[in-house]
């Protein structure tokens, strides 16, 4: 028997209340990461990359740390060893091509061009996971790489470091969430994220000695500070997706230009250019195309 559900079922409180918490996670995890990033862009004009990113992992776990306490330290376990080093290294090399072009670049325009990820995920999942993208998704992958040429300018100037950097890791961290996609069929969140706070605070730990430019007293804070954010919004982004939908929580990590835009004129004085803009919008919707195909389970 097939009783039509009333719409008043449908958007009730059980559903309703836990999706507001789901775009509020999201929201808060979003304005978490655009003050990190603004504390990262603050902090590497002074310290050497390597240093900053050591904190950042290490001080990551300061907050991973309490979750593993409540949950069980028995989801540490895991068959999957080689794929978590792999993750583990191609994320900690991103991370150090976004901390380097947000040296080199304006905020709002390395996060322009990280908007790009999702659209690589949906071009990567090809060849490394074997998943099928029709052609209308091919179509919103090659306009939404034309949005990332109109961020880069190749017109205007030969492609200097921040930009190469900032491409890059943007594309390295596409190949981390197809990986983790991979990964989370076997893997709990919070496995993967400790491991990987885990291994890149060994790996940055070891090299930040080499570089090292002793902190004052605030400059520590700061750098405690963005291991602090790093590890809140990946749980709160986490949290995100299990109270919501992602096609409901994802058009919201949008407003990560907007808070990177705020913070660049109010410290920075940077105000993206036209260009800017329009590549990201132009990225902005073609990633929300692709994501409402997903969520309706559409491969073309």
């Amino acid at each position: 028997m097939n009783a039509k559900i009333p719409a008043s079922r449908l958007t009730g409180p059980r559903l309703v209340g836990p999706r507001l918490t789901g775009i509020a996670c999201m929201v808060a995890a979003t304005s978490v990461f655009a003050t990190m990033d603004a504390l990262v862009k603050w902090l590497v004009a002074g310290y050497p990359v390597i240093q900053v990113m050591a904190f950042r992992s290490a001080f990551a776990l300061v907050v991973v740390l309490p979750v593993l306490w409540m949950t069980g330290f028995k989801q540490l376990a895991t068959t999957r060893k080689w794929a978590h080093l792999l993750r583990s290294l191609i994320g900690l090399i991103a991370i150090g091509c976004f901390f380097q072009a947000l040296d080199d670049l304006p905020l709002a325009q390395v996060t322009g061009i990280f908007f790009a990820a999702p659209l690589m995920m949906t071009a990567l999942s090809v060849p490394l996971l074997k998943e099928k993208v029709g052609p209308r998704r091919w179509v919103a992958v090659a306009v939404g790489f034309l949005g990332v040429l109109l961020i880069v300018r190749p017109d205007r100037a030969v492609l200097n470091g921040g930009m190469a950097a900032a491409l890059a890791g943007t594309v390295l961290y596409a190949v981390v969430m197809v990986l983790i996609r991979d990964m989370s069929r076997t893997e709990k969140t919070v496995t993967i994220v400790f491991w990987f706070s885990f291994a890149s605070t060994l790996v940055s730990g070891a090299l930040a000695p080499w570089h090292w430019v002793p902190p004052t007293g605030l400059d520590f804070a700061l750098l405690a500070a963005v291991g602090l954010l790093g590890g809140a919004g990946q749980l709160l982004a986490t949290q995100a997706v299990r109270l919501a939908p992602v096609s409901v929580v994802a058009p919201f990590d949008y407003l990560h230009l907007v808070f990177a835009t705020g913070y660049g004129w109010a410290l920075w004085h940077d105000w993206p250019s036209l260009s800017t803009l329009a590549g990201s919008a132009v990225i902005m919707v073609c990633g929300l195309y692709v994501l409402h195909r997903e969520a309706q389970g559409r491969g073309d």
